[in-house]
């Protein structure tokens, strides 16, 4: 085939599931926002629901849909948005728990849909998601006396281990939530490492499901293989690719491979990115362009029908690297064109 091969392993997630499950003596749910994280929500919910997990977090109702129809009307949905206007009817029709996230979404929630689940988010510094304390103080018996499933936060730093906004987060969602008689939860993956005093009642891992840091224990759940069109034999002294950006120090054998950046393989990865042969490091050379890159295969001892991108030889971070970014949207970006061949679970 003319367009790159994506293989997911479904067992290794569910792996990842499992160790990040034993790490605690809590429920562990699993965030599948995002496609789960590019890696396909429908059967990533279908494989952790078999492994055990009952909780699921998506970023806003309308990625429940697939959830729904894929797991059946058992598991919890979680809508980490809250209730925002026009979410009523699918909050409704698909039995989603939606993390409300301030008060006037608190009033949308309780005028709409009475005695409809829900969770609360607090804000416990990230400025981002959820009640100010100065907002949950004023509502907090009104909200605890309609029984929330959850009252949840989220870490800013937590791939930091040593950060102080670790400590100073804990110990304000401690004095914002000791006491109450409701499920609480306050880390994600990075927080499940911090160790037992974030766990609470519930973890919400995401990335380390799927490979990527800050779980450095992770079973490696993609690879990336792209296949080659075109292989031309290019002179010392001539260039390759648009802007001319590369030029051949020694007769050369450069490889065209189908990929580019509407792939999802970022444009700042020229002349920076490497692909393998097996082992064998081949460095692309000159620009990412939209469909195509061009790969020095010259120390090869046979031509190659296909490279790989991600893999053994590369992991998603080591790759995330070098384009300046994270592996999160490494993943999140991976193209609709790639041929998915999902196996496992």
């Amino acid at each position: 085939m003319s367009t790159g091969r994506l293989t997911i392993d479904l067992d290794a997630v569910v792996a990842n599931w499992r160790a990040l499950d034993g790490m605690t003596n809590c429920k562990t749910a699993a965030v599948v926002k995002a496609d789960a994280y590019g890696v396909g929500a429908e059967n990533v919910s279908k494989a952790l629901f078999k492994a055990g997990a009952r909780k699921f977090f998506v970023a806003v109702a309308e990625e429940a849909v697939v959830l729904r129809e894929a797991l059946g009307p058992g598991p919890e949905i979680s809508v980490f948005s809250g209730h925002m206007r026009g979410d009523t009817d699918l909050i409704r029709e698909l039995n989603l728990t939606p993390m409300l996230n301030s008060v006037e979404q608190m009033t949308q929630h309780f005028e709409t849909l009475p005695g409809h689940s829900f969770g609360i988010q607090i804000d416990t510094g990230m400025n981002r998601l959820g009640m100010e304390p100065q907002e949950w103080g004023a509502v907090a018996d009104l909200v605890l006396a309609q029984g929330p499933k959850l009252v949840m936060s989220h870490l800013s730093c937590a791939d930091e281990p040593d950060h102080p906004m670790n400590p100073h987060q804990l110990d304000v969602f401690k004095q914002l939530t000791d006491g109450i008689n409701v499920p609480r939860s306050l880390a994600a993956t990075g927080g499940i490492l911090l160790g037992p005093d974030y766990h609470f009642d519930l973890t919400r891992p995401g990335i380390g499901l799927y490979g990527g840091l800050p779980f450095e224990q992770a079973t490696p759940v993609i690879e990336l293989e792209l296949p080659v069109v075109q292989i031309r034999d290019v002179a010392e002294g001539e260039v390759v690719g648009y802007g001319n950006s590369w030029q051949a120090e020694r007769p050369s054998r450069v490889a065209t491979v189908s990929g580019g950046y509407a792939d999802g393989i970022f444009r700042m990865l020229s002349d920076k990115a490497t692909l393998y042969h097996s082992d064998k490091p081949c460095p692309l050379i000159g620009r990412v362009s939209m469909d195509l890159l061009t790969i020095d295969v010259t120390d090869l001892s046979e031509d190659p029908e296909r490279l790989t991108l991600i893999g053994p030889q590369q992991s998603l971070d080591a790759l995330a690297a070098k384009a300046g970014t994270i592996g999160y949207e490494v993943l999140t970006q991976l193209g609709a064109r790639y041929n998915r061949r999902t196996y496992g679970k």
